[in-house]
Parts: structure tokens; C-alpha cells; sequence
């Protein structure tokens, strides 16, 4: 018998999309949100603490097209596994159905911070300064 519950496939794609999402967030969403809040000094010292941040944020048009892209193929993933069937057993249906919403909602909330990142890297830059 089988007792394999989860699909990785199901959950890593969402959750490289997140943590790609996520990249976009320190590169340019929170550098811009500090300097609009007038944290000028404390994103002095993230920036010497992680001089990687700079890295990032030089190459932001690269960072964003790449979580971009793993959010489309988590998009696709999800989209094909819609329908897919769960098992008979009750305990593993129970799982695959909590899988399911668990890697929608990290999909989801990967668009929202991709979103975001977006918002302050591109657009925001036209319209504060």
C-alpha cells in the first residue's frame, strides 16, 4: 500500500513562487517603503547588514521576471491539479484537501507580495518622486 500523501509537485511550486515573491519584497518594496516612511537611517543599516540587498536590487528587472515566471508555472501546476482526484481514504483525502488550499492560499499570497514589489520597484517610483 501506499502511504504517500502529499504530491511534491503540489507544494514546491507554490512554495518556490512564495519565497521568489519574497526576494522581490527586499529588494524594492521595503528599501521604498522605508525611505517613504522617513527611515532613511534604518535602511542605512539593513543595507549594511546585507549588502546583498544592493545586489538584488541592481538587478531587479531579472529578479522579477524570474518570480514572475515561477508564479505563472505555479499558476499552470495549479491549474492542472484542479481536478485532479483524491485518494478514497478518508485520512489522506483529508490531507490532499488541506494541501490543496494550503498551496492555494501560498500561491495566492505569492501574486499579492509579487504585487506589491511590483508596485513600489516600477510605479511608484513615477509617482512619489
Amino acid at each position: 500500500m501506499n502511504t504517500k500523501i502529499i504530491n511534491n509537485k503540489e507544494i514546491i511550486a507554490p512554495t518556490l513562487a512564495l519565497f521568489t515573491s519574497f526576494g522581490t519584497l527586499l529588494c524594492c518594496a521595503l528599501p521604498a517603503l522605508l525611505v517613504t516612511l522617513g527611515a532613511g537611517a534604518a535602511l542605512a543599516s539593513i543595507v549594511a547588514t546585507m549588502p546583498w540587498l544592493v545586489v538584488i536590487s541592481k538587478y531587479k528587472i531579472s529578479v522579477f521576471s524570474v518570480s514572475g515566471f515561477m508564479i505563472l508555472m505555479a499558476g499552470v501546476m495549479q491549474w492542472k491539479a484542479r481536478n485532479r482526484t483524491c485518494p478514497i481514504d478518508a485520512l489522506q483525502a483529508e490531507a490532499c484537501q488541506r494541501l490543496r488550499r494550503s498551496s492555494l492560499y501560498l500561491y495566492w499570497g505569492s501574486i499579492l507580495i509579487w504585487c506589491i514589489g511590483f508596485f513600489f520597484a516600477f510605479i511608484a517610483v513615477h509617482i512619489f518622486y
